[in-house]
């Protein structure tokens, strides 16, 4: 059994940086998209907390001294099986990352051990004073680097994954200008997959071919206005999915004799239904099937001070959204939201009438915090969020602050 002396160049601490992970889960890919750059925020806050770890009384109250990293594990899971603030993760896992040449991969099977020793909290995956004296013993690890894939996304990638291609968030222009479908073959007026239908381009910006591979079109109904709850001011427009069509020929012009006289026809790009989520009609627009994002985050509070309201609840025309229910928010890029921000849901107090005195007072009931939600997919004025953890139902016009 081979064993070496660890000198502290040499131990293999556990992820602080989780920031840079990219969503491998959900795109599939491969070791090299992982190694995003850390921010100096992140390498600053590791890099004092190296040592120091945290107080214990911020600990989650059953954090378990030792857990081994399963399948279907999250980092937000994680977070939460040790901290009270899944969000303060740097602070649990600093290390020097001037040490790590690749911070970015935690995989099943990884043994997780929490030291407190000192009155302070740390989480590696060394074992600390338990392990003999000056050796570590020496475990095969390259599965842990040519299983790539399997690195654990920050979120369930099954509770996010349609959000990340399928909604969009659109000026009130774009669809307006889009290419539409003007008709079905055979005169069908609902399409669905595997079906035939015809589209046209703007005048000025027809539907043609272009050179590479066949082009991919995402197919959207009317746009929903995204309206802020405080406001009023029209955030966006969001779009509603129905599914994918490629096209296999580009618009064209036909000219013939009719009695007599050239007539010049438009002819439309023919289109194929590849997918579909919703019956499609004439009317229905495209929009060009954008490139798979490899997404970088992990959950943290924003730097800045928030005060953002829930907009909407996504693909229900209802009011109350559920835990693991994607909202929209009317924050976005413009106030300095980034994917990974978690935020506190605060239930609005009721204004309410005191009848107990003299007299009849006006109350405004104080906000309470209900939940947590972290933004996956932001845009310009408007982001989803996915709801993390309620103790009651968030509704539209909910605050959201910093947690």
């Amino acid at each position: 059994m081979n064993k070496f002396r660890t000198n502290d160049h040499l131990r293999p601490r556990f992820v602080a940086t989780l920031a840079a992970l990219a969503v491998a889960g959900l795109a599939g890919t491969t070791a090299s998209a992982q190694n995003y750059p850390v921010t100096p925020q992140q390498r600053a806050t590791a890099q004092q907390t190296a040592q120091a770890g945290i107080p214990i009384s911020e600990l989650a109250p059953n954090a378990p001294d030792e857990y081994t990293v399963k399948p279907g594990d999250t980092l937000w899971a994680i977070s939460r099986l040790y901290l009270r603030s899944p969000w303060r993760w740097p602070e649990l896992w600093g290390m020097n990352i001037s040490e790590i040449s690749n911070p970015h991969r935690i995989y099943p099977g990884q043994v997780l051990y929490l030291d407190k020793s000192g009155g302070r909290a740390r989480l590696s995956t060394r074992r600390g004073s338990g392990a003999p004296e000056g050796t570590i013993k020496l475990s095969p690890r390259t599965r842990y680097e040519s299983l790539s894939g399997m690195a654990l996304p920050t979120l369930n990638p099954a509770l996010i994954e349609p959000f990340l291609a399928e909604p969009v968030v659109v000026d009130d222009n774009t669809l307006a200008n889009a290419p539409r479908i003007v008709a079905g073959n055979d005169s069908r007026v609902l399409l669905s997959r595997g079906d035939r239908a015809y589209a046209r381009g703007d005048v000025n910006s027809p539907l043609v071919e272009a050179p590479g591979p066949i082009q991919t079109f995402r197919v959207f109904r009317d746009a929903t206005p995204l309206k802020d709850p405080g406001t009023g001011e029209i955030l966006g427009y969001e779009a509603q999915y129905l599914g994918k069509a490629q096209l296999q020929r580009g618009e064209s012009t036909l000219s013939e004799m009719v009695d007599g006289k050239q007539v010049t026809s438009v002819v439309p790009a023919t289109i194929d239904i590849i997918a579909a989520r919703e019956e499609m009609r004439a009317g229905d627009r495209l929009l060009p099937e954008p490139p798979r994002q490899l997404l970088s985050y992990a959950p943290r509070a924003p730097q800045q001070p928030i005060e953002g309201r829930i907009v909407s609840v996504y693909g229900n025309a209802v009011q109350f959204a559920a835990q693991n229910q994607v909202v929209a928010i009317n924050k976005g890029l413009r106030d300095g939201i980034e994917a990974g921000h978690v935020l506190a849901i605060l239930k609005n107090g009721e204004t309410i009438v005191d009848k107990t005195g003299t007299g009849k007072e006006t109350l405004k009931l104080p906000n309470e915090r209900i939940g947590l939600l972290m933004v996956f997919r932001p845009f310009e004025k408007v982001s989803y969020a996915l709801v993390l953890e309620i103790n009651d139902t968030p509704r539209i016009g909910d605050l959201l602050v910093n947690p």
